[in-house]
């Protein structure tokens, strides 16, 4: 079973790159959960998503612990929450942006979804909107594929844009 941490700001679409990434996981003939973490929390507030994908029914349905992959979608959630707790080893970490991180040994790879966002104007109340450009950048990480990824992105938002956004996070993730 392969798990994922998804750290975010309410907001920037992390919880639906979430249900995304699982769609797109189920469009490639796989098993998959997506969920939430938060409380009473508002635009701007630290969120977490979980997802697990695997190729066998999954039946385990908490908190992942123990992930191979960590997301973070807006790297000032690092100075309030530690995002690697729980990292296993060899996991790995995708960050939004340009800048390198210490991340203690982990693998570590970046990409400026909040520029792909900007650049096609995916902004709601003023945030740009994050899930559909790190969809293609976990599709070029193998998460899922690209065909799946797009297929999924294409259901759940009409709006051609989120498709150019995947693909353009797809073209600039350097692994």
């Amino acid at each position: 079973m392969y798990e994922i941490r998804i750290h975010s700001r309410g907001g920037q679409g992390g919880v639906t790159a979430a249900k995304l990434l699982a769609l797109a996981a189920f469009r490639d003939h796989k098993y998959a959960t997506a969920f939430p973490f938060y409380g009473a929390e508002r635009r701007g507030a630290p969120v977490v998503s979980f997802v697990r994908i695997d190729e066998s029914p999954i039946r385990v349905y908490s908190q992942i612990k123990k992930p191979d992959l960590i997301v973070v979608l807006d790297n000032s959630i690092m100075d309030v929450v530690d995002v690697l707790h729980g990292l296993r080893p060899g996991g790995k970490v995708l960050l939004n942006g340009t800048l390198p991180h210490d991340m203690k040994g982990f693998q570590t790879l970046s990409v400026d979804l909040t520029t792909i966002a900007l650049r096609l104007n995916l902004v709601v109340a003023g945030s740009p909107i994050l899930n559909t450009p790190v969809i293609g950048a976990l599709a070029k990480m193998g998460i899922v594929s690209m065909d799946s990824a797009k297929s999924a992105i294409s259901e759940m938002f009409s709006d051609d844009r989120n498709v150019k956004a995947a693909e353009a996070a797809f073209q600039e993730l350097v692994l």
